[in-house]
């Protein structure tokens, strides 16, 4: 299993109704870009403009057994985010039902259950944790944590609108068309990520985007919460098993091989995948 740092506006999403089938990274990457390991599919998929980590599978076993662990919710998700306005609460949980808008012009989206055209609504459940409060570009904004504990489409995005903190740069889901100028991108970030899959458990927790070194416009002044003490939360919490009916850990030293299982890739195929991943990710952005 592979985990890649993606970066904002690189497609990952996958055709709908197969996990795997025209997913491949060359094929979703750029036909000018050649993958050594012909078999990487996408195990799941990120907005357009969301960066962060990207969990690739080396080969359709692999990808089968992760895809199973996002089905039965059994993975543990978090995201930084930047949204507009100070958040007074220092953990918030959002709980709006979430469905496919049907007005015209705006089918592409989702909204919450009540807003006119709102089909098919529904349980959606995001919790909110305030890290630091600032200003972007002269306006005030709220660094947050946002474990979505559902996966529907656009959840985090449409969650924190119908709050009304928007996400910082959200073109869809923000401010009025026009008032969206001083951010380069969408201020939303993978930051975290763990699969506790039957072969092991795979863990990624990238950088932070969102500090002032990185981005001149971000200007923290109030400290609410230390993220590296959500960083430690995180890592030792128990895997959520809601379809055992309670947690349990996440065991990367205790494999459970199952019968008729394909041999495993040589150290010499996975050392040629890793390479080919580790220097996508540090490619920097033209």
């Amino acid at each position: 299993m592979g985990r890649v740092k993606r970066r904002s506006c690189a497609p990952s999403r996958p055709r709908p109704g197969s996990y795997y089938r025209e997913t491949r990274l060359d094929a979703s990457l750029g036909s000018d870009i050649l993958v050594p390991w012909p078999c990487c599919r996408f195990c799941h998929q990120l907005d357009f403009s969301t960066s962060g980590a990207l969990c690739v599978a080396l080969n359709k076993a692999a990808a089968g057994s992760a895809y199973k662990c996002f089905k039965e919710r059994r993975v543990t998700k978090a995201y930084l985010a930047l949204v507009r306005g100070h958040v007074q609460e220092s953990q918030v949980t959002i709980n709006y039902a979430i469905g496919r808008n049907s007005t015209e012009g705006r089918t592409h989206t989702m909204c919450i259950e009540g807003t006119h055209g709102c089909e098919n609504p529904k349980p959606s459940l995001t919790e909110l944790l305030v890290l630091e409060h600032g200003l972007y570009a002269g306006d005030p904004v709220s660094k947050v944590l946002l474990k979505p504990l559902t996966g529907r489409t656009h959840q985090l995005r449409v969650h924190c609108s119908a709050l009304g903190h928007p996400i910082v740069g959200d073109l869809t889901y923000g401010q009025a068309e026009g008032q969206e100028d001083h951010p380069f991108r969408m201020m939303l970030h993978a930051f975290y990520l763990r699969i506790p899959t039957q072969a092991e458990c795979v863990e990624a927790c990238t950088p932070d985007p969102f500090l002032p070194a990185l981005d001149a416009c971000w200007s923290p002044n109030t400290c609410v919460q230390p993220l590296e003490q959500l960083i430690q939360a995180l890592r030792t919490d128990p895997d959520p098993d809601p379809m055992g009916g309670g947690p349990r850990p996440c065991s990367p030293s205790t494999p459970q091989p199952r019968p008729g299982r394909p041999p495993p890739e040589t150290e010499a195929q996975r050392a040629s995948c890793l390479q080919w991943l580790s220097e996508w990710t540090l490619e920097p952005d033209n």
